[in-house]
Parts: structure tokens; sequence; C-alpha cells
């Protein structure tokens, strides 16, 4: 009996595609690090800080107004408002936004995000990845959701020098999957050193591979990166904000990290 499971090893290792190497181990992500936004009635900063304004469409109106930060019923609720409440500042709208930058950072593994967006006419919710270190585009930028308007798909993208700068449009950038407009979806993006995988409630959208080129900055994504989780409102893409469609929210249920 014995010589004739070894007989029957050996046969099966001869067949093409069938591997017999000891340390041929199957592809198991282990989650890692996951926020479920339970604390009561705040998020927790050892993890996030609130996103500072900037001068880009997608940062102009941030603010650290407490109205638009909530966490209940374990989501995180992050908002987009007319401001009717701050008259030193001229902002017409504010919003709310969150990211890991110097708290938690991640490089290969799987991020997913499970969350409900609302809509509304130049509501711009968006989650996303920047490197710890690096000047954009060079070190690369990872879009994991990005919604417009009332959209019933979400954009995936990714952007480098490659892309940006060098305009080089293959492999392409970039996809959409569609969403449930009124309930929860789960985003995600698998970073490999061969690839990126996205996906959207688990159907894969697209993936961006790793070329080993000799472009400069083609795939930039073997290094820590920091995760953000925005409530843009207005700019060039999105267009214009109905501000008599204001507020409007969008809800984290949770975010998880898988290496």
């Amino acid at each position: 009996m014995k010589k004739n499971l070894i007989w029957l090893f050996l046969l099966l290792c001869a067949i093409p595609g069938i591997s017999c190497d000891k340390d041929d181990e199957t592809h198991v992500l282990k989650l890692v690090w996951e926020e479920n936004f339970d604390q009561a009635n705040r998020f927790d900063t050892k993890s996030w800080s609130k996103i500072p304004r900037g001068t880009s469409d997608w940062n102009n109106y941030m603010s650290d107004f407490d109205s638009l930060y909530r966490v209940s019923d374990g989501n995180l609720i992050l908002r987009g408002i007319n401001n009717y409440t701050l008259p030193n500042d001229t902002a017409p709208y504010l919003t709310g936004g969150l990211y890991t930058k110097d708290k938690v950072t991640f490089t290969y593994g799987k991020v997913e995000i499970r969350a409900k967006l609302q809509g509304a006419k130049g509501a711009w919710p968006a989650f996303w990845m920047l490197p710890q270190d690096g000047k954009w585009p060079f070190g690369g930028e990872i879009d994991i959701m990005e919604r417009l308007n009332h959209d019933e798909i979400a954009y995936q993208t990714i952007h480098t020098n490659y892309t940006y700068v060098l305009g080089i449009k293959e492999p392409k950038n970039g996809s959409t999957g569609k969403i449930d407009p009124n309930g929860y979806n789960t985003y995600a993006v698998e970073i490999t050193p061969d690839s990126l995988i996205f996906s959207i409630n688990d159907i894969h959208t697209f993936s961006y591979p790793n070329l080993n080129n000799d472009k400069e900055g083609q795939y930039p994504f073997g290094k820590p990166f920091y995760l953000l989780l925005d409530m843009q409102l207005g700019g060039t893409w999105v267009g214009e904000v109905d501000p008599k469609q204001l507020p409007v929210e969008m809800k984290i249920d949770w975010v998880r990290y898988y290496r």
C-alpha cells in the first residue's frame, strides 16, 4: 500500500501544472490591523488625525470643526456642510476628513473599507492612499474609492510619475465598478510586489502591474503608505456644489488591513 502511494505521488508530480515543492505555500492573507469605530463618540487619535486645509480641490474646504466628525453605532460619520457657523472662515463649505499619516502605515497587503455614501450634487467622497515619504506624483497615489454626485459607480485609480508626468496610458491606470448607491459597499486594494489589485464588493475591477521597466516611477508602491478618508465637496472634476443638497455625509463601518 505504501509503495502504491509513493508511485501515485511521483505520477502526480510529473503532471504539468502540479507543484510538489515543499516550499510551495497557498497565498493567505491574515488580518493584522482593523478599525471598527466602536469608541464612544470619538475616533481613536492614536490612529487618526483630522486632515488640515490645503489649496487643492480635494482639501480646500477641510476643517477641524467638530460637527463634521462623529462616531455613532459603530460608524465614523464625516460630513460636508454649508458654512453658516464659522463667520471668521470665508470658505462657503466645510468638510471633514481623517488620515493615518505618521501614525499607521500600510505596505504590502490588502486594505478594505466598508462604507455607505450619501449622494449630493458636488459631493466627492474618497478613500485613498499616499506615501509616508515622497512628493506627489513621484511617490504614487492609490485611489481605493472616489464617487461623484449621485453616481451608481465608483472610480478606482492610481497616479504616478509614469502615468501623470510621462503621460503613459498603458497599462490602464484606472477603472470603475458598480455600487449600491443607497447601501453599504466594500472597497479594496491589494498591494503586492507584482501588481495592485482592486475590487468592489469582492468583484475584481482592474489590476495595475509592475512592469519592471526603466521608466521612472512606473511602480512606486513597495513602501509605507498612509490612508485618507474624506468627505470632499466641489472641484474641477466633480463640478459645482448645490448648497440646497447639503449637508451630505458618509458612514464608514470599518477599515481592515490584511498582510
